[in-house]
């Protein structure tokens, strides 16, 4: 009993598997408490518990037949495991930020109070990594190759220079708009330390954001690229695919997502499908665990320093404009000056 405590005790942080392509990640996650749940009650079950019974039987005496109470040891039936049913019954397990249907790759759960973790990552902001994968020439209803065809168009004109052109122009416009979502003042030497660091992230949600995009590969008609975001879908990644083609004056699809990072964890921490057992997923949880907690400690600190300084802006503009009530206009000008 306390070899079964003790392994279910050790469930209790993050870790990352590895998603496959054609999987619902609903379906990943009940995977995954389906084997623990499985392996947890497949451990050495504690003997039976017995009790002590006076049973009457009958012996032969003086006068023939007699009867007295023998004392006999018995099972407990109502802790038989047969009786009993599995000890393990349910597992929480919680998961991170969703892949669809056709996206593969590192897709993070929490067991436990890795559930309280997980929505600390999401408060974190932190950014995710994908490689996608796209095929100039044609375009469908849905942005991927298995879509509905709409229409077919030439990319003999496509250059990489000019793919990358269109990527830069991507890149700078977000990070325009996430230094606005981020409300930091660049002028400052905070919002340089968080530069340098990488921390320049918004307060809270805000539409998809690309952090970083880049060329990973291109050999026309197909091409690959490694996007850096927040807040995305992997719809919103097909459709950047899509939009992309456009503005070479051709079409694209998209014919692969693949999430490579999440966060802290990457595809070297992502568990294949052949490794989703108690021991392994206890390790994966053991060793992410410094990780995650420095990790999520140092960003959420700097999501409360910016905080804080928003609130003290706050409230010197909001003493200002309590300074300047019931004033005219020509002592308002004066003050000004």
């Amino acid at each position: 009993m306390a070899a079964r405590r003790a392994a279910r005790t050790g469930l209790n942080g993050l870790f990352a598997v590895y998603k496959p392509p054609g999987v619902a990640s609903i379906r990943v996650r009940d995977t995954v408490e389906t084997l623990l749940l499985k392996e947890l009650n497949s451990l050495e079950q504690p003997a039976v518990q017995q009790q002590v019974r006076f049973l009457p039987t009958t012996v032969e005496g003086n006068a023939g037949k007699e009867l007295t109470l023998t004392v006999t040891q018995l099972p407990v039936l109502a802790a038989h495991p047969l009786v009993r049913g599995p000890e393990f019954t349910h597992l929480k397990i919680g998961a991170g930020h969703r892949l669809d249907t056709k996206s593969s790759g590192v897709f993070v759960l929490g067991v436990g109070h890795g559930s309280k973790l997980l929505t600390d990552m999401y408060n974190a902001h932190l950014t995710r990594a994908y490689t996608v994968r796209g095929l100039f020439g044609k375009a469908t209803d849905d942005f991927s190759d298995t879509g509905r065809l709409i229409e077919k168009t030439t990319f003999d004109h496509v250059t990489r220079d000019k793919l990358e052109r269109i990527l830069a122009v991507i890149q700078g416009t977000n990070h325009k708009a996430l230094l606005m979502y981020s409300n930091i003042d660049l002028k400052t030497q905070e919002a340089y330390e968080l530069a340098v660091e990488g921390l320049i992230r918004p307060m809270e949600k805000t539409p998809p954001l690309i952090t970083a995009i880049r060329c990973l590969q291109f050999a026309p008609p197909e091409f690959q690229l490694e996007i850096q975001c927040l807040h995305e879908t992997q719809q919103y990644l097909r459709k950047i695919v899509h939009e992309i083609g456009l503005e070479l004056k051709s079409t694209s699809v998209c014919t692969q997502v693949r999430r490579i990072r999440d966060g802290f964890f990457t595809l070297d921490n992502a568990l294949l499908r052949t490794h989703w057992n108690l021991q392994n997923i206890r390790n994966s949880i053991q060793d992410s665990k410094s990780k995650v907690k420095v990790g999520l400690q140092r960003s959420l600190s700097c999501q409360a320093r910016s905080g804080k300084r928003h609130t003290d802006m706050d409230q010197v503009a909001e003493s200002k404009l309590h300074s300047t009530e019931g004033m005219s206009a020509s002592d308002l000008t004066h003050k000004m000056r």
